[in-house]
Order: structure tokens, then C-alpha cells, then sequence
């Protein structure tokens, strides 16, 4: 049993470990190497908006984060707790499987393409994963999920299908159902890309306002204007590898790199 100094010392390690710790990860597709020795650390409280051009692994990086892509070589820690690391031949090796579901319940994610139950209703596809993932009872997640419905504006949506709501109201359910999980850490892959235009600020909106209260943030995403307001810091990947990191206005106004300066001529 730890002395009184040794648990101080653990419980101060444990409230200064960052929320997310990525260190060199690889990952191929065959003989594709999509991550090429990625990096990243990421703080409680902190959004980080990641960008860059198609095909520069931003997407592979987040699923690697939460498991639904396995990493070749590296070490992920979340909130202190290590779900990979290199073995002695330099090959990741995961926990096991109750401990990787165990770390990776403390994430959430939102896609690009909303994935949600089209024979559920909104209200079903909220409760349904911590009903069957956490097993709490229907009774005791209904209060919360109406409320998350509430905070994203489609609690008079509650009993209606997906293929009754628009884009934007379809991504905003997703996030009401990843939020129902409690995460501590919430994984955006490019929530708007799919959206019409004027679908695309009511999802902004809500994702706004959880910046607001803080939530621990990894945005994958092309609105720079919204990026710019709620981020920390930017992350600018190209061919597998993070090229330049940097603090909002030293990242728009003074980048360091050809590459970064290039592609942000395209885009602004």
C-alpha cells in the first residue's frame, strides 16, 4: 500500500496527465503508411482543431485514438492510462479488450455521416448506448437524454425518425447520443462536411457552446472561421505527419512552413 507521499504523488501525476498522449504513431493500410510518427498531447479543457488537405491521415489519427483503428507502432495514454505501447520489437500492443473498452468509454466520437439507428427514434437512438454499454436503466437515462436533446434544440424531435430530420438535425442527435455516454473527451471527424451550407451553423452552435463549458475537444474539420474561435491550438497534418502546431493567430498569420503557408492560401 502506497505511504501518504507516494498516493499524493500519484493523485498529482494523475491530475496533471493530459487528457490525450500520442506518441510516434505509425499506421499502414498495406503498404500505405498513413501515419508516419504522429504526436500529440492533448489538456483537459483544451480544443485543438485539426486540418488539412484530404488524405493527410486526420481521420485515421482520431480513429486510432479510439480503437476503431488499430496503430502499427507507438503509445496512446488516455487520461494516464495507456491503451497501446511498443512492445520489445518495437510492434504496439494493446490491453485487454475489458480495458480498452473500459479507457475508450471515456471518449466520444461524432462522423462525418452521423451513423445513427434509422429504425430507432431520436429519443431511442440516445438511451440505446447506455442501456445496453453501461446498463443503466431506461428510467434513469430518460431524464438525461431529454435534457441533451434540450441542449441541442430537438427535444420536440424526440419521437420522430431520422429520416424525418435534415442533416444538420441528424449530426446534432449524434452529438446528444455521444454526449449520453459522459465522456471526458469528445472526437469531432469532420462533423460538417456533409451538411448543406445553412445546415452547417446549427451543429457549429451546439459544438460552440460545449467549448464554452469546457469540454476536452479533437475537432477534424474545414470551417476555419469557427476554429478560429474556439480553438487552442491548430494542428495542420499533410502525408501522414504533423507539419506545423501552433496557437490560433501565430498559426493563421505567421506559419512556419512552406506546406502550412500553401494550404492555407486554398482555403482563406
Amino acid at each position: 500500500m502506497p505511504s501518504m507521499t507516494e498516493a499524493a504523488s500519484i493523485a498529482s501525476s494523475a491530475a496533471t496527465s493530459p487528457m490525450i498522449l500520442a506518441d510516434d504513431i505509425h499506421k499502414r493500410f498495406g503498404s500505405h503508411e498513413v501515419l508516419k510518427g504522429v504526436s500529440l498531447t492533448l489538456a483537459k479543457g483544451e480544443v485543438i482543431a485539426v486540418i488539412g488537405p484530404s488524405g493527410s491521415g486526420k481521420s485515421t489519427f482520431l480513429r486510432c485514438l479510439n480503437h476503431l483503428e488499430t496503430i502499427d507502432a507507438g503509445r496512446i495514454d488516455i487520461e494516464g492510462d495507456t491503451l497501446a505501447a511498443n512492445d520489445a520489437q518495437g510492434r504496439a500492443r494493446y490491453v485487454a479488450d475489458a480495458e480498452v473498452r473500459r479507457i475508450c468509454a471515456r471518449m466520444g466520437m461524432v462522423f462525418q455521416h452521423f451513423n445513427l439507428f434509422p429504425h430507432l427514434t431520436v429519443l431511442q437512438n440516445v438511451v440505446e448506448a447506455p442501456i445496453t454499454v453501461k446498463g443503466i436503466k431506461r428510467e434513469a437515462i430518460l431524464p438525461k437524454a431529454e435534457e441533451l436533446l434540450r441542449k441541442v434544440g430537438l427535444l420536440d424531435k424526440r419521437d420522430a425518425y431520422p429520416s424525418r430530420l435534415s442533416g444538420g438535425q441528424k449530426q446534432r442527435v449524434a452529438i446528444a447520443r455521444a454526449l449520453a455516454m459522459e465522456p471526458d473527451i469528445m472526437l469531432f471527424d469532420e462533423p460538417t462536411s456533409a451538411l448543406d451550407p445553412e445546415l452547417t451553423g446549427e451543429v457549429l452552435r451546439t459544438m460552440r457552446q460545449l467549448a464554452d463549458e469546457h469540454m476536452t475537444m479533437l475537432v477534424v474539420t474545414h470551417e476555419m472561421g469557427f476554429a478560429r474561435e474556439v480553438a487552442d491550438r491548430f494542428i495542420f497534418m499533410d502525408a501522414g505527419e504533423i507539419v506545423e502546431m501552433g496557437a490560433p493567430r501565430q498559426f493563421f498569420e505567421a506559419p512556419q512552413h512552406q506546406r502550412t503557408k500553401l494550404f492555407l492560401e486554398k482555403i482563406l
